[in-house]
């Protein structure tokens, strides 16, 4: 392709960064005057309002300031993550204004009502403007507007899966204006004095000599250069890149419970877990007498499961077998072909054997949402035999998980288990979480294939 391209246009981010303080301003005041409305007789509303005006004022450029992450680009971003970069970006200067305020010891100057209204209106009006403009440019670049132009170098798989890509997401913005798939020296300098937005190599990592043969002939270039690597060719969990010591590493399978998803996952888990505890303990009573004479021995049967970081724990569960059941050795699945009695039955299949687990989730050796343990003697066993096996326990188990509400459980598929345990891995966030409890009360309870 030799026609000439046209770079896209920097005005845009400047429009957003300008209705941003515009719509931070409108909040406030919005906030100021439907305080003045409300009216509660036991605060009295200040007659001097310079205050609010110098915060309403301030906050805007507060919000610029440290909203880095908020306005990094918008081409082929997920929508969910944009407005929730907006929403913590907004919360944390209202945070931080509060602080001040605290610091200095004006607090008292200053409505709280008004600023909790601030903040919801600030968030609605920062998230109006965004989804308007986002659907608008979407409009646009299926237009053929609005576009950033690309070089892509390369062949193959990953070159086939970018172009194939590209057409799918018209919306995203980007045009192939030139196609190299055997470049030489003499090409890679002549695109290098193209009018380009990015250069995208669709180079294999283990090629570094052709990688390194790129960036040269590129060497003149003032265009972004992007590799996209044969990423897809392995088993890749939250793969990306992250600064370690001030050097950059590539993740190729990472935790998803880094920054501040411990601490989120830790509260979900203990806040919930404590809930179901209190609501769900009459019922724990009147089984605990239902396993006591259903059949002789303990209430509680006890297993040592593998967890997180491979780390062994004691799982809870109340007793559906006879205490002897593993006499003549222990046995991996042939759950119906375990000796329970009618109660035990009755819970084993309803899953209500599984409500102990709570106490584990409490403790922290569980989670409610991941991965199922397994017994130590079949993990040694399983690891050999399943691929990526073992990169379940990047995460705490779980008593439920995406593999049990889309049916894999009990005697069913390992190899489909396992891979949909590691999406989950990979996808994991609050919502999927609460998505698969929501799946577990609908069909996950009862279930022909649970043990």
């Amino acid at each position: 392709m030799s026609r000439t391209v046209r770079l896209s246009s920097p005005i845009t981010p400047f429009i957003i960064r300008l209705m941003d303080v515009l719509l931070i301003w409108l909040a406030g005041y919005l906030a100021l005057n439907l305080r003045r409305v409300i009216h509660l007789p036991s605060v009295q509303f200040p007659e001097n309002l310079t205050g609010y005006h110098s915060l309403i004022a301030g906050a805007g450029f507060v919000f610029l300031v440290f909203s880095r992450e908020v306005y990094r680009s918008w081409r082929g971003a997920a929508l969910p993550m944009m407005l929730a970069r907006v929403a913590a970006t907004w919360l944390g200067v209202i945070g931080g204004l509060l602080l001040w305020l605290f610091i200095i010891k004006a607090s008292d100057d200053y409505s709280r009502v008004w600023f909790g209204l601030w903040a919801v209106i600030g968030i609605a009006l920062l998230w109006t403007e965004r989804l308007v403009v986002y659907f608008i440019l979407r409009l646009l670049r299926r237009s053929g507007y609005n576009l950033k132009h690309v070089a892509l170098v390369g062949q193959g798989p990953t070159a086939d899966r970018l172009l194939a890509r590209l057409r799918e997401a018209g919306w995203a913005g980007y045009h192939i204006a030139h196609y190299l798939s055997e470049p030489d020296e003499a090409s890679l300098e002549q695109l290098a004095s193209r009018p380009l937005d990015e250069i995208w190599l669709a180079l294999p990592l283990s090629d570094a000599d052709a990688i390194r043969k790129a960036l040269h002939g590129l060497r003149h270039t003032a265009a972004s250069i992007r590799l996209s690597p044969d990423w897809f060719t392995y088993r890749l969990i939250n793969h990306g890149v992250s600064d370690v010591l001030g050097i950059p590493m590539l993740d190729l399978s990472a935790s998803p419970m880094t920054g501040m998803n411990p601490v989120i996952k830790l509260l979900e888990d203990k806040l919930l877990s404590a809930v179901i505890l209190f609501l769900c303990s009459p019922l724990m009573l009147i089984l605990a007498i239902g396993v006591r004479f259903s059949s002789p021995g303990p209430v509680f049967y006890r297993q040592e499961r593998v967890g997180l970081n491979n780390q062994p724990f004691m799982m809870l569960k109340f007793r559906s077998m006879p205490v002897d059941a593993e006499a003549s050795g222990i046995q991996w699945g042939g759950s119906t072909k375990k000796t329970t009695s009618r109660f035990g039955r009755f819970i084993r299949q309803t899953s209500l054997d599984e409500l102990p687990q709570f106490i584990n989730v409490l403790n922290g050796e569980m989670s409610i949402v991941g991965p199922r343990p397994e017994r130590p003697i079949f993990v040694e066993q399983f690891k050999h035999e399943v691929p990526d096996y073992m990169k379940k326990h990047m995460v705490k188990a779980g008593i439920t998980g995406w593999a049990q509400v889309n049916g894999w459980r009990g005697d069913t598929d390992l190899h489909a288990r396992i891979e949909h345990d590691l999406y989950y891995i990979e996808n994991w966030s609050v919502w999927l979480d609460l998505r698969i409890i929501l799946l577990t009360l609908m069909k996950g309870l009862v279930n022909k294939n649970a043990y």
